[in-house]
């Protein structure tokens, strides 16, 4: 007779910079795993010390870069299991279910697991183009795999099987207009610069075609416009974001000033 699994130890990753209006419900979404850490970068509000209120381990570190930092989360846990974060971001009480049976398991033969992403936009979550599923591997056995790619837009990568689990990770990005469409630029900005640092190019027809196809994707193909008002504004604001990146790497391309 085969011995029963052992449960798996799971550490929570978050980094932040300036969350404190957000921190405290992360945290408690983080709850049951066996320990939580926050990296910060030199937070100017109460972050650090509500996130240590929650019994999290803080820890202030200069930032790098999105992917570096995360990593340093990472590598920075006890436990091999993890479960990455943002700090505007939750497990949904569905969600926690599906992670606990697993562990109690020992994840069950796979290095990696994908969750679903729900954006809440404006008093309701998009439930459909672009910003849904938008699968992400977030809980992950770090042996097999961690934080890789550009240092924005970044990303897992797991050696090994991947399962995927329904339960949905709560994602609260934007708390206006203004800020969706001034973080869009700021991303837009660090892409082009990245890009244009690893040797990418591009000529005038990518700055005229590729926003227009993020919209007919997002919102036809994949029928953000079910998602009404909300995910109209939402497809409007992403094809200006790829569009503003495009032509911040032709301009680079050019060698003119941005």
């Amino acid at each position: 007779m085969l011995p029963e699994p052992m449960p798996a130890a799971l550490s929570a990753c978050v980094i932040t910079y300036n969350e404190a209006d957000r921190i405290e419900a992360c945290l408690e979404s983080l709850a049951f795993c066996d320990e939580i850490i926050v990296v910060d970068s030199h937070s100017s509000d109460d972050t650090r010390s509500l996130a240590a209120g929650r019994g999290a381990t803080v820890l202030e570190r200069d930032w790098p870069g999105y992917r570096s930092q995360k990593q340093f989360a990472v590598e920075a846990a006890r436990h091999d299991w993890v479960l990455c974060l943002d700090a505007d971001e939750r497990v949904s009480p569905a969600l926690r279910a599906q992670i606990e049976r697993l562990r109690a398991g020992g994840f069950a033969q796979m290095h990696g697991w994908s969750l679903p992403r729900s954006t809440w936009y404006f008093g309701r979550f998009l439930r459909h183009g672009n910003a849904f599923p938008d699968r992400l591997v977030r809980l992950f056995d770090r042996r097999h795999g961690g934080w890789r790619g550009y240092e924005i837009h970044e990303n897992t990568r797991i050696a090994g099987p991947v399962g995927r689990l329904a339960g949905a990770l709560e994602h609260y990005p934007y708390r206006s207009l203004a800020d969706h469409q001034q973080r869009m630029q700021r991303y837009a900005d660090l892409m082009a610069q990245t890009l244009y640092e690893h040797g990418k190019r591009c000529g005038l027809l990518k700055v005229l075609v590729n926003p227009r196809w993020r919209f007919v994707r997002g919102y036809l193909l994949r029928l953000g416009f079910l998602d009404g008002w909300r995910g109209l504004v939402f497809a409007l604001v992403e094809s200006g974001y790829v569009r503003r990146k495009y032509l911040g790497l032709y301009f680079r391309s050019r060698g003119l000033p941005t």
